[in-house]
């Protein structure tokens, strides 16, 4: 039986596609047969052997640089990639940094940036993509989230907070946009493991035991999500607007603990992206 590539002819955004869950979910909708274009603001090489891996399978695919905390680069990049591509059907809105500090510890520089990378920039290249999708009357908007989203881990309060954010933004821009063509949902993964992870946590990790604690008994993967959005990217998903889908392999359904609340954390997310850690 011939495999009939849901993504063929469409064309797809996904920022922060450098590396982990982006450059999985931009090597998702090139196997389903979608030109691509991967974004990343740091992780160039991942980006760039992704897009080398597409065009060997014979795929169409390139790579832009932009800091999405300036809005004129974000503004560049949707303009570059509809310039690839010949418009835009699909966008991932991917890109997203993280840190875990004590919340009376944070400095308003940390705080910006967080906020800026996570939800300014998705929000300004949404503005700047989804025209077209209005004038052809027809596109798919898909907004990364979290679980942070919906459960507490200390020293988060800025990261949760932006993730929430996405969570209102995608609702509200649904209303606005589904009546013109364009459905938008977003996307709230769980512990997806990649090589972030591995650096921040070392060598001790232990993945078995880690998985132990996720109902599902595994640990996602990149796949898993890209599997996702082409599903909220293809006709298949045509009555779902609006909706931030958990993909968690469980973890929402128990009660999560992570460690002793009382107790500072160990782990130090955000080194080299936010300033002061």
């Amino acid at each position: 039986m011939t495999h009939t590539r849901k993504m063929e002819g469409k064309r797809a955004l996904v920022t922060g596609s450098g590396t982990g869950i982006g450059r999985g979910v931009a090597l998702e909708f090139a196997r389903e047969g979608a030109a691509v274009v991967l974004h990343y603001a740091h992780s160039e090489a991942g980006a760039r052997t992704a897009v080398d891996e597409i065009r060997r399978a014979g795929g169409k695919a390139e790579v832009f640089q932009a800091d999405l905390a300036d809005i004129d680069q974000v503004r560049e990049l949707a303009a570059q990639s509809i310039d690839f591509l010949g418009g835009i059907d699909v966008l991932v809105n991917n890109a997203g940094i993280t840190m875990n500090k004590p919340f009376a510890q944070v400095t308003p520089e940390q705080f910006d940036t967080l906020f800026n990378v996570n939800i300014r920039g998705m929000f300004f290249l949404t503005q700047a993509a989804v025209p077209g999708m209005i004038e052809q009357e027809q596109g798919a908007v898909i907004n990364l989230t979290s679980v942070h989203a919906f459960a507490g881990m200390t020293e988060h309060t800025v990261y949760a907070g932006t993730k929430a954010a996405i969570v209102g933004f995608t609702r509200v821009l649904a209303l606005e946009l589904a009546p013109k063509g364009v459905r938008v949902n977003a996307i709230a993964p769980g512990w997806i493991l990649v090589e972030n992870h591995l650096k921040v946590l070392g060598e001790d990790f232990d993945g078995q035991k880690a998985a132990g604690a996720i109902p599902a008994g595994i640990l996602g993967a990149p796949n898993d999500i890209g599997q996702l959005a082409i599903f909220l990217a293809s006709p298949e998903s045509r009555y779902i607007i609006g909706q931030t889908l958990v993909i968690d392999g469980g973890q929402l359904a128990i009660m999560p603990l992570s460690g002793d609340f009382r107790q500072p954390r160990q782990e130090q997310w955000g080194q080299g992206y936010v300033p002061g850690l």
